[in-house]
């Protein structure tokens, strides 16, 4: 199946759409907090709440975007989300070459509306693979494998290439490059020629109850509902450290734009390695240990990171250290279970299904960036991130005391339980 994927003309221009977005992602990833933070001076409270706006869509418009999704063709909506994605994300440099930048406002509304799109991106996205590759678990974990190691490339280069335009060309400026990209995915989308199957046209059932279904398919279903609580878990905690890390890499570790960029860069050379293994890792050790175990190797990763010490080679090491324990553990963990999820739900409910999971893992994360600037700016820096890595401890426990661990292969999708 791996070599069918190669020669998959329509795969390999999603695939080459999404490299490249990655890519532009990541320099964003770099750019976009340290223009709050270098041009508008941001507080630890401004950061969290920067941080909160960015994913509160999830909670806000997550559940009925699932619903849009399965009654709607799935390409058309992701060729709109990334073009007004392009659109609110370029606006940013525009408006500092203009001097009207001169409010965090902004940037929170540019993040609250860029998380609608990305949600709307998300959930349409994790749909449309498997009409691009079809439902075989084996495509699905190769499809999800490939598009994980572009992730982990792009996680590797984009955060130095961003440090470096930051520096070279201000923190504003270096987003055009990520509107750049969001061009380049919608192009590639448009040449994807997948027949995608017409939307299941069911009797009208009303916004709530369809969303309700949605919700109940997750909750419902053992395997669903170990993994939403093991990644919200896990979302929730890193979500504090999040909010204070770029502060706490500057400030208190004394990295510049560079090499905060470098770090994140270098940190994410494990998730580079953890794609390439993902497949023979949830082969050897059966899906659910896979993802127990994968998740167990992030969580030690976090607990390097308040470790990193004042001013000196060393503390950037230990961040490193720490980054790639995180990206190979999460690298792993989110193949598998990505997979596991598309593999045993049925076409006309994944929608619903992806909408719901994100609605359930990404729903903390505002709360913990919320709580992670609040404990910086009353506790201090190294305190909230002692609280969110130990706390990201907790997210195994949820695959370890269910019957997922034991868990060899994905079930077909008539394996899950009927609503």
């Amino acid at each position: 199946m791996a070599q069918e994927l190669w020669r998959h003309p329509n795969f390999l221009k999603l695939w080459l759409g999404q490299t490249v977005s990655q890519f532009g992602a990541q320099i964003t990833l770099v750019a976009f907090p340290l223009t709050a933070v270098l041009v508008l001076h941001a507080s630890a409270l401004q950061m969290g709440v920067l941080e909160a706006v960015g994913m509160a869509p999830f909670l806000v418009v997550g559940l009925p975007v699932g619903v849009w999704v399965d009654k709607l063709r799935r390409r058309p909506l992701l060729i709109a989300a990334d073009a007004t994605r392009l659109v609110l994300v370029g606006a940013v440099p525009l408006l500092y070459l203009a001097h009207r930048l001169s409010s965090i406002a902004i940037l929170d509304a540019v993040q609250f509306l860029a998380g609608c799109m990305t949600v709307l991106f998300d959930v349409a996205y994790q749909s449309y693979l498997p009409a691009v590759v079809g439902h075989d678990p084996a495509a699905l974990l190769d499809g999800n494998s490939k598009l994980e190691a572009s992730r982990a490339l792009a996680q590797v280069a984009g955060p130095s290439a961003g440090g470096a335009l930051v520096a070279a060309v201000t923190a504003p400026l270096a987003l055009a490059a990520n509107a750049g990209t969001y061009l380049v995915s919608v192009v590639s989308l448009l040449l994807v020629r997948t027949e995608e199957p017409a939307p299941v046209r069911a009797a009208p059932r009303g916004m709530g109850r369809e969303v309700a279904d949605g919700l109940a398919l997750v909750l419902k279903n053992p395997i669903l509902a170990s993994i939403a609580g093991a990644t919200g878990t896990s979302n929730f905690f890193s979500s504090v450290m999040g909010a204070v890390y770029v502060l706490y890499a500057v400030h208190r570790v004394g990295l510049s734009p560079t090499e905060v960029g470098l770090t994140f860069g270098l940190g994410s050379v494990g998730g580079v390695l953890a794609a390439v293994v993902a497949r023979r890792v949830h082969g050897r050790w059966g899906v659910g240990r896979g993802l127990a175990g994968a998740m167990g190797v992030s969580a030690l990763g976090a607990l390097l990171v308040p470790l990193a010490a004042r001013p000196s080679e060393l503390g950037m090491g230990v961040l490193v250290a720490g980054q790639v324990l995180v990206g190979l553990g999460a690298t792993v963990y989110n193949i598998g279970q990505v997979s596991l999820r598309q593999g045993i739900t049925r076409s006309e409910w994944l929608g619903r299904m992806n909408a719901s999971m994100r609605f359930i893992v990404w729903g903390p994360m505002p709360l913990g960036s919320l709580l992670g600037g609040w404990l910086g700016s009353t506790w201090g820096l190294h305190p909230a991130l002692w609280v969110g890595a130990a706390g990201g401890v907790l997210a195994p426990l949820w695959l370890l005391r269910t019957a997922v661990r034991r868990l060899q292969e994905t079930p077909r999708p008539g394996a899950q339980p009927s609503l």
